[in-house]
């Protein structure tokens, strides 16, 4: 990125029109420069309206990132994190699964304003503009293998779920295996990717992406329904979101490293979206297989009846969908 284009978008987050002029002034340099480092904020998915006599503003205020706000709302666990504040990552979880490997600290959390190259599970890609979508990843070390971490982007799954209900969101569900639902839209998910030997230690690289205010463009780009916390509540500082989860994450791995997902088994089964209803379970080689969601066992696989019997589904690379 342009080194002037996030300090020029700071300026902006107030969602005021700015001359050229007066930016240029505010940085001390010329019209011309400030109009390359639009352009190329631009280049990266930054929408910026640019007005003849007005200026430049974008189509919203933004709260940006803030690392002491973000440590304020975590609280009393906040000396646990070692937090990173960026402007702008190509993928948090790609930048962390790096550092990972280096030898980073374990409670390592990088966050990013704007995350360009985001990743999904399956390959997908995750939309996120600057001020959509809070995006961040944390490192989590473990004693035990990487064989006992089955379950755990469902524990992170009720975490979240903590989370919002703290902020009144109470209509949240979840979906197998790490989506975060409303009214069946999507409005969050879970990409978990692991490191170290099979019988430890080992490290989990979590990354959540919430929506917290798609634009219409973003939303046509999702291969499912999707909804972001503007449409379902007052609006919410990110920093605090962000803080708040963090302290539920920690307590929630804190106790996964000891009992693994079993121990929120039950408070996952009680906000799962399509508990003893019916769905279609989609696989890699375009089988599907209908049933009915009927329980989740306490490695996190899912059990679903079908018409020859029940039958088990791991995670790997099936995914859900409600059968409406």
């Amino acid at each position: 990125m342009n080194i002037l284009s996030f300090p020029i978008l700071r300026l902006l987050t107030d969602g005021k029109f700015h001359s050229g002029e007066d930016i240029a002034a505010h940085f001390k340099t010329s019209r011309a420069t400030v109009w390359n480092a639009i352009q190329n904020a631009e280049a990266l998915g930054v929408e910026v309206f640019s007005v003849r006599g007005r200026g430049y503003k974008l189509p919203q205020p933004i709260t940006l990132l803030d690392e002491t706000t973000i440590l304020n709302a975590i609280g009393e666990q906040r000396s646990w994190f070692k937090l990173e504040v960026h402007d702008h990552l190509e993928s948090t979880n790609s930048y962390l699964m790096k550092k990972a490997s280096a030898g980073e600290a374990h409670a390592t959390c990088v966050a990013a304003n704007l995350q360009t190259k985001g990743r999904g599970r399956r390959g997908r890609q995750w939309q996120a503009g600057l001020g959509a979508s809070l995006t961040f990843s944390l490192l989590w070390r473990f004693q035990c293998g990487a064989s006992a971490l089955s379950g755990l982007s469902l524990a992170v799954g009720v975490a979240l779920i903590r989370t919002l209900h703290e902020f009144g969101i109470k209509q949240a569900q979840l979906k197998w295996p790490n989506d975060v639902l409303i009214g069946g839209e999507k409005l969050a998910g879970i990409l978990i990717e692991l490191q170290g030997d099979m019988e430890g230690p080992s490290a989990a690289v979590i990354g959540i992406g919430i929506n917290l205010n798609l634009p219409s463009k973003i939303k046509q780009q999702i291969d499912q329904p999707a909804t972001d916390l503007n449409r379902v509540a007052a609006a919410i500082n990110p920093n605090a979101l962000l803080g708040v989860l963090l302290k539920h994450l920690a307590e929630v791995l804190n106790n996964f490293e000891q009992a693994g997902f079993a121990q929120v088994r039950d408070e996952w089964l009680k906000y799962h979206a399509y508990h003893q209803k019916p769905v279609r379970m989609l696989h890699p080689d375009g089988r599907e297989t209908s049933g009915t969601a009927i329980d989740v066992a306490e490695d996190g696989i899912l059990l679903v009846k079908t018409s020859l019997g029940e039958q088990r589904f791991s995670s790997g690379e099936i995914s859900l969908r409600g059968d409406l």
